[in-house]
């Protein structure tokens, strides 16, 4: 089981996420106190936040839905950071999440074409471009920024280049500071994942709209 300053050591190696930030996050001094325990998994536990230090509105929470998205769609709405994954019955289960920056956030239609646990992680090439000096791999694990589970959307057999990921910066959450990818706490990624299956449709909306 991981102890809270092995995470916090790791949590340094952050900005090497293919979805990293896209600049520095001022981080309180007790980075240990958004740390709350570990809950089980394999190969790693996962490191569990403590949500008090979140907006409730950023929260895994069940509200009620009226859009109109059978059940079983993941829409995601980059304007209010949040994920909401459509019931049968009216509702609807949401989730905060953090978003890319401006000028780096996508929208669109896609699915779930393939699902990842702990995910190895490498960068684009965009991003090496811009930062030649980054690795052109990194395994899964604690130190990875694609967190716990990674889904990765698709437009027909094309690869978006952008997931729905977990994420070790918890203070991202509900910010527009990545590169263009959906983050969620650990927790939530694994959540989720369980949830839906390869195929799900996900609806990446911005200004309330995901077609142009």
């Amino acid at each position: 089981m991981p102890t809270r300053r092995l995470v916090l050591g790791l949590l340094a190696l952050a900005p090497l996420a293919a979805c990293q930030s896209r600049g520095p996050v001022n981080v309180a001094a007790d980075d240990a106190a958004w740390y709350t325990g570990t809950m089980p998994d394999k190969p790693f536990d996962v490191p569990l936040v403590d949500t008090s230090r979140l907006d409730p509105k950023y929260r895994r929470q069940v509200v009620r839905y009226t859009g109109p998205e059978k059940p079983g769609t993941i829409v995601v709405d980059i304007d209010n950071r949040q994920i909401a994954l459509v019931q049968e019955d009216g509702t609807a289960l949401q989730y905060g999440v953090g978003v890319g920056k401006a000028g780096f956030s996508w929208k669109g239609e896609a699915r779930i074409a393939r699902k990842g646990v702990w995910p190895d992680w490498s960068p684009t090439v965009t991003m090496v471009s811009l930062n030649p000096d980054l690795p052109r791999t990194r395994k899964g694990g604690l130190d990875n920024p694609l967190g716990a589970r990674a889904l990765y959307l698709y437009q027909g057999n094309r690869d978006t280049l952008f997931r729905i990921h977990g994420t070790n910066e918890p203070w991202s959450i509900g910010e527009q500071l990545s590169s263009g990818c959906v983050r969620m706490l650990n927790e939530d990624i694994v959540d989720l994942y369980e949830r839906v299956p390869v195929g799900t449709q996900v609806l990446v909306k911005r200004n309330g709209r995901y077609r142009a």
